[in-house]
């Protein structure tokens, strides 16, 4: 019988580990009700290899929540338009907010696990979101007539918020492409451009 190298254990474990904080996550009543137990139970590792891989359940949830927005990240940072930066900040700026939204909806009990693992437990202390309003703040930036695009920047990521997204998806029942259209109205008067 061969051993498993450490490296392929330690890519399977994650991968398990992975799986099994989505699986949770998705079936919870409330992001706070999964623990660092359940996941290695679920996952079948001992807690001790979540803690050395993760640090901690926040450490473990900011993990899981980077592979599903890195993705998206490389369409930011080197695709094609709109996402891609050989768009112009006027298409760019909606494209953005809509792949955060659809980021959201498609992950969204880990996304709600997130917003509540920032500094303080504040959505706004956690890396993914500076990450979203530096770019959008600096994008605004060149936008003529947008005068703060520091506070538009951070208006514009609240109407993507997980919890709103949730609330407006789940227990309005609004559709998705309505919720996206929605949002691209909302952003064209914010940046008084046509929308669509």
């Amino acid at each position: 019988m061969t051993e498993r190298s450490p490296r392929k254990d330690a890519a399977r474990n994650r991968a398990a580990v992975f799986a099994a904080a989505d699986d949770l996550f998705s079936r919870c009543r409330s992001p706070e009700d999964v623990t660092m137990a359940d996941i290695a139970a679920e996952a079948g590792v001992g807690k001790g290899t979540l803690f050395r891989a993760f640090g901690d359940r926040t450490g473990l949830i900011g993990a899981l929540y980077e592979a599903r927005l890195e993705p998206v990240r490389a369409a930011v940072e080197e695709g094609p338009p709109p996402l891609g930066p050989a768009a112009p900040p006027s298409r760019r700026v909606p494209a953005l907010l809509d792949a955060v939204l659809c980021l959201k909806l498609d992950n969204r009990h880990l996304a709600l696990a997130l917003e509540g693992t920032g500094a303080g437990s504040s959505p706004y202390g956690t890396p993914h979101y500076a990450w979203w309003h530096s770019l959008l703040r600096d994008l605004l930036g060149r936008i003529p007539g947008q005068s703060d695009a520091d506070f538009t920047a951070h208006a514009l990521l609240a109407a993507t918020r997980a919890d709103l997204v949730a609330y407006l998806a789940g227990d309005e029942g609004v559709p998705r492409e309505e919720l996206r259209e929605r949002l691209a109205d909302f952003t064209a008067r914010i940046l008084g451009t046509p929308s669509g």
